[in-house]
């Protein structure tokens, strides 16, 4: 009985450690897991927040680029700004210069009414010169018919030749050259200065021209000296004008030395200018005329330019 007894004691304390131990154990499983899930709880929060930082650093980038905007889109409203205060002061001076007083309006009204009758009047006598030009140079023609000397069909001239009028190198004529020129000479001039075309002529001139041999200047002095030889053979009353016409001529006249500006060159078989000077043709003294109608052109331009 007592051996039983002892035995039933012995597994009764047996017991009782063992279940300790099994609770000892649960505790430290259950306090592993709570270790483990706070790790595992730890590890997911400081990847949130790491992936919180990331998203916080993109968020402040972009709003230090929409800072960069922001003030950028300032400085430009503050330009334009700028440029419409400009652009008003401009508007508002352009509106005060605008804006005339209503007597200013009245005179710039009679200004213009003014030149609007200038202008008609000046048309009308224009007009009453058309063709003038025409009628010269048909008479010109008309008169040198049986002449050698042919008349310019554009513009009227005459043309001699310096080889013919002067040695080489020489304003002075020939002796050959002023019987040309007693012939040619009253010929042309009688014609302008008659009385039916005497008023329309504004000018008539004397122009020398000089080959491209030598200096521009040793040519500009030859190929005045030459036209005013020509000039004052023609303002001699012993070369066949009248004093009446001389007269007049010496109120018309104008001599000019323009040198090799204005060369010749000589032309292709179908008459086209090449780019070869003709020496011979260069040197030559013209005698035109200029009509008052080209006045009244440049007269007329001038007012529609006011205009």
């Amino acid at each position: 009985m007592k051996q039983k007894k002892r035995n039933r004691e012995a597994f009764s304390e047996h017991s009782y450690w063992q279940s300790f131990s099994d609770m000892m154990a649960a505790l430290l499983l259950i306090f592993i897991l709570i270790i483990a899930i706070t790790l595992a709880i730890y590890k997911q929060k400081t990847t949130d927040l790491d992936a919180t930082r990331l998203e916080l650093g993109a968020a402040q980038e972009e709003l230090d680029q929409a800072k960069i905007n922001l003030e950028n889109s300032r400085l430009e409203i503050e330009k334009s700004n700028e440029e419409l205060a400009l652009s008003l002061a401009e508007l508002q001076k352009a509106y005060d210069q605008a804006a005339l007083t209503q007597e200013e309006l009245n005179n710039a009204y009679l200004e213009i009414q003014n030149a609007q009758e200038e202008l008609a009047a000046t048309k009308s006598e224009l007009e009453d010169i058309v063709g003038i030009r025409t009628d010269i140079i048909s008479a010109l023609q008309s008169t040198f018919h049986n002449s050698s000397m042919a008349v310019d069909a554009q513009t009227g001239s005459i043309t001699f030749s310096s080889d013919v009028l002067f040695r080489y190198n020489s304003a002075t004529l020939t002796t050959a050259s002023k019987e040309s020129l007693r012939e040619i000479i009253p010929m042309y001039l009688d014609v302008l200065l008659q009385d039916q075309y005497r008023d329309y002529i504004a000018e008539i001139i004397i122009e020398g021209h000089t080959d491209t041999d030598g200096t521009y200047t040793h040519n500009l002095d030859l190929s005045y000296n030459r036209a005013s030889a020509v000039a004052n053979f023609c303002l001699n009353e012993k070369n066949g004008l009248s004093k009446d016409k001389i007269e007049q001529l010496q109120q018309l006249l104008t001599v000019n030395g323009r040198s090799y500006s204005e060369p010749v060159y000589q032309t292709d078989a179908a008459g086209n200018p090449t780019e070869t000077i003709d020496m011979a043709a260069s040197r030559r003294v013209e005698i035109k005329f200029r009509l008052k109608e080209d006045e009244m052109i440049e007269k007329i331009a001038e007012i529609l330019e006011q205009e």
